[in-house]
């Protein structure tokens, strides 16, 4: 185990953030601002499926101000006003995040995409979609944005457990994410892969063994999420009728620490945890603020005394 963190783990968070890897590329404040485009779902429109993910509320993750029927440029300059005055950030990256945002014909993506991309205080875009939902024409799309501006392709992998992925009602296959990220791969942008801990009948055992698998892809970041219930969900009614026991939150901390830890170095994490508005949040409830969650795996990381990739074994880029 290398005696000495990588040069890109902040010394304080013990991780290579995803702020920091900004601040360092581009050398000032960079802040992602979410809009909702108004796109679908396959899983839900009747493609690939109906009802969609059983953990899946959109009004969970999506900023108060994201709704389709608020035109692109209001929920932008919303967006970036608060994050203008809550972070001091200078420039922003638009995230279009709600459903599947390369769902669509290549003639709405580009017109989306590069309405964001015209105002000058926009470095780039970052686009959550799911691995079968990519088309050749998507992909060409922002290899040529990527030419120019900065570009983040976000794909939902959630489980690497085809069986996990089957009784979530996902509508994809682990094959089908490889695939996607292989296709993605070499095309000068970033790929992020999301991650959920907390499955039924999934061991934490089980779940460290992705840490091997996104260590084996050209994956440059990944965001963290416990699964949670919320209201009009499946899985909010699982856990009423006593068939969904949410993770402690002792037991999630211990587990992200220990991914974090067999995680290389390399990839930056965008994101440790998952919030919902207390509204519609039905468990866990854990109690905590976003900034308290957030401390509470770095906290445990600086209790352990360790760091992002400390048990990789890798050595080639750690600091004399």
């Amino acid at each position: 185990m290398p005696n000495t963190p990588d040069e890109r783990i902040h010394p304080q968070l013990h991780i290579n953030s995803y702020g920091s890897y900004l601040r360092r590329r581009f050398g000032v404040r960079i802040s992602k601002v979410n809009v909702d485009a108004g796109f679908t779902c396959p899983n839900r429109d009747g493609s690939k499926g109906t009802g969609g993910c059983i953990y899946c509320n959109n009004v969970s993750f999506s900023p108060k101000g994201t709704l389709s029927a608020v035109p692109l440029e209001e929920q932008m300059a919303a967006g970036m006003a608060y994050h203008r005055i809550r972070l001091g950030s200078e420039k922003f990256i638009i995230y279009f995040q709600k459903y599947t945002n390369t769902y669509a014909s290549v003639e709405l993506l580009s017109e989306l995409y590069h309405q964001a991309l015209d105002h000058p205080d926009v470095i780039g875009i970052s686009v959550g979609t799911r691995p079968d939902s990519l088309s050749d024409e998507a992909l060409d799309l922002l290899t040529e944005i990527a030419r120019t501006k900065y570009v983040c392709l976000e794909l939902g992998l959630q489980s690497m457990d085809d069986a996990i992925l089957d009784r979530i009602n996902r509508g994809h296959t682990l094959d089908d994410f490889i695939g996607a990220v292989d296709r993605a791969a070499g095309r000068n942008f970033d790929i992020c892969a999301h991650l959920i801990h907390g499955f039924p009948g999934e061991s934490s055992e089980e779940f460290l063994k992705t840490a091997d698998l996104m260590a084996g892809l050209p994956v440059d970041s990944i965001k963290l999420h416990q699964l949670h219930a919320v209201e009009g969900t499946e899985l909010a009614e699982l856990y009423r009728r006593g068939k969904f026991t949410p993770l402690t939150l002792e037991a999630y901390v211990s587990t992200i620490a220990d991914f974090l830890e067999l995680l290389p170095p390399r990839i930056t994490i965008q994101r440790l945890y998952g919030s919902a508005p207390l509204a519609i949040s039905v468990a866990p409830q854990w109690g905590l603020k976003n900034n308290q969650m957030w401390y509470a795996i770095v906290n445990e990381l600086t209790r352990r005394g360790s760091w992002q990739g400390c048990k990789t074994g890798a050595s080639e880029d750690v600091k004399p």
